[in-house]
């Protein structure tokens, strides 16, 4: 579904230039559903803005459905916007309109596809499990609801991909799993493929697939140990759940080269340098501080 290949993004302002991404590599399959971590200013929102269609690479690849974002026209991007992706922000404001009901809001994006759209309107409140509070205008729902209404519009026009963009970071933490269930369950049901920013790791329990983003590059991938369905099977039958969830991996460039953590190299005493003792060592490769001239 999605393809990055060395993706750069530089932002220019006045004689100043910012890396965004720095040569970004990352494949996700269709009908995944994946979450991408990371710090304020690692880069995951510009990714997703431009999986989104909403930015364009300054350099390398990038493919979403097949489609080459690097060398669509503008009206090209305006038929990918609403025919193959979903976006669902943390801001409501951003997704809702405030005087329409719930039922309203959904409509709306039908109705501009030219569809019928109350049956469909109708259809996606119930996915989100809102029919009950379709007639609700939105300052009669509640922040979770609000957000239920936000991913039913999102799916709409039937999207391939489904992006979410901190969707539980104003929800208090029994709405938020409530909502990630709710994306598992669109995932499961609708085979869409979903992709998730935040800067959440309690959302590791939730997806197969978490991406971490340092300084505009992939540094690290945590692999789902085994399927969130065998997890929920051992819990009903009473087995005791493993702390850890996920493995996590280290991800090498094409040059053979990765992001070790600051606080593993601190711990080795690498300080104030940019040098490391690199060893092969009984099948191991240990890294060690460098040693001081005598």
């Amino acid at each position: 579904m999605i393809h990055c290949d060395g993706l750069v993004k530089i932002y220019k302002a006045a004689d100043l230039e910012v890396f965004a991404l720095q040569g970004l590599d990352l494949n996700v399959e269709d009908g995944e559903l994946m979450a991408i971590i990371g710090n304020s200013g690692s880069g995951k929102s510009t990714l997703l803005n431009m999986l989104g269609g909403l930015d364009k690479p300054s350099a390398g690849t990038l493919t979403v459905d097949g489609k080459d974002m690097l060398k669509m026209t503008e009206r090209e991007l305006v038929r990918y916007k609403r025919q193959s992706v979903g976006f669902v922000w943390q801001n409501n404001a951003r997704n809702l309109i405030p005087y329409l009901t719930a039922l309203e809001n959904v409509e709306l994006p039908i109705l501009l596809s030219g569809r019928r759209k109350r049956m469909r309107a109708l259809e996606l409140l119930e996915a989100v499990g809102l029919m009950h509070r379709a007639r609700n205008k939105l300052h009669q729902l509640s922040g979770g609801e609000q957000q239920r209404v936000a991913i039913a519009i999102a799916l709409a026009n039937h999207p391939k991909l489904l992006l979410a963009d901190e969707p539980t970071g104003s929800l208090d933490s029994k709405m938020a799993d409530q909502i990630l269930d709710l994306f598992r369950e669109l995932n499961r049901s609708l085979g869409i493929t979903i992709v998730i920013v935040t800067h959440d790791p309690h959302l590791a329990r939730k997806v197969d697939r978490v991406v971490s983003i340092r300084d505009g590059k992939i540094s690290s991938e945590m692999l789902r140990k085994k399927s969130y369905a065998e997890e929920l099977e051992e819990l009903e039958r009473g087995i005791a759940q493993e702390e850890e969830t996920h493995v996590e991996y280290a991800i090498l460039d094409k040059a053979g080269r990765l992001q070790v953590p600051a606080g593993y190299l601190e711990s080795i005493g690498i300080q104030n340098t940019n040098k490391v003792k690199v060893e092969l060592a009984e099948g191991k490769i240990v890294l060690t501080a460098p040693e001081e001239a005598s």
